[in-house]
């Protein structure tokens, strides 16, 4: 079956946020969604996921799933929002607990903060399906930008996060705790064994020097062929050494605080302190 989909762009995070949706019926998913977020007045908004709204309501359909390919470093997740006002299950991978527990640890949690996933309604693993009305999704575990990384498998169409971005912009950084380039290398690998008309859909983009338009559609057989980090069969050593060297040079997202502490929870924002006000936390050279 090849999926519907539309894609939602929000050029403050250049994050690509996706609803897919069977080709006959009106089941659909949302992946990677948006809560807008302005650091210098720690104010939130729900603009970009207002929109995500407004279509699946224009066009009369019913949400399944709200997926999260992994724990977002560069943007807050919208899905408790989404969640309230169109319905579905909240799913990402199983290792979110991996996640949990590191960053747990950096903001000082404590306690109260459970490290389990339970924060989420459905954890994913290597292998897992699911359906979305008649269109089967399938999981891969996709780790390398980080532990809990997956790829969504929907039909023709493969959904990637940010372990892929489109072949003249190369593939995710590795330097995030729990990171590894040699498992990002991995997980590409798995991803190129599809077959080569499967349709990819990338998480991020940011206009390659020498392209004019965003874009975050290719092909498996486009990413063999010319990812400019992947490609023509590079070999893994040659990878990890190009990885380890760039990362080396990459500042941090600006939104990492802020986002981590949110989508480690599932979209939702920190426990009310003792004067009802919710707090993030900046820890001093843990980062």
């Amino acid at each position: 079956m090849t999926p519907d989909v539309k894609a939602f762009f929000d050029d403050a995070t250049n994050t690509v946020s996706y609803v897919v949706c069977e080709p006959q019926g009106r089941a659909c998913a949302i992946i990677d969604s948006v809560l807008d977020y302005d650091p210098a007045s720690g104010r939130t908004d729900t603009s970009s996921a207002d929109q995500i709204i407004a279509w699946v309501k224009t066009e009369n359909r019913q949400v399944a799933w709200i997926l999260e390919s992994h724990v977002h470093a560069d943007h807050l997740s919208a899905a408790p929002y989404l969640q309230t006002h169109l319905g579905g299950k909240v799913g990402i991978g199983q290792n979110i607990t991996v996640v949990q527990n590191t960053f747990g640890k950096v903001f000082n949690e404590g306690t109260a903060f459970q490290r389990d996933g339970s924060q989420f309604d459905a954890l994913f693993e290597d292998g897992d399906s699911f359906h979305i009305g008649q269109l089967r999704a399938d999981v891969l575990h996709t780790p390398g930008h980080t532990p809990a990384c997956l790829t969504y498998v929907i039909g023709d169409t493969a959904f990637v996060g940010d372990t892929l971005f489109m072949p003249d912009f190369g593939t995710a950084r590795c330097d995030f705790p729990g990171g590894s380039a040699k498992d990002l290398f991995a997980s590409i690998q798995k991803i190129l064994s599809l077959p080569d008309e499967t349709r990819i859909f990338v998480g991020h983009d940011y206009k390659a020097p020498g392209r004019d338009e965003f874009a975050w559609e290719t092909t498996v057989g486009e990413q063999k062929a010319l990812n400019i980090h992947i490609g023509a069969g590079r070999p893994m050593e040659e990878f990890v050494a190009m990885r380890t060297a760039r990362d080396a040079k990459l500042g941090m997202p600006r939104l990492i605080l802020p986002s981590l502490q949110t989508n480690m929870r599932a979209g939702h924002l920190p426990e009310p302190e003792g004067n009802g006000q919710r707090y993030f936390k900046v820890p001093i050279n843990q980062i």
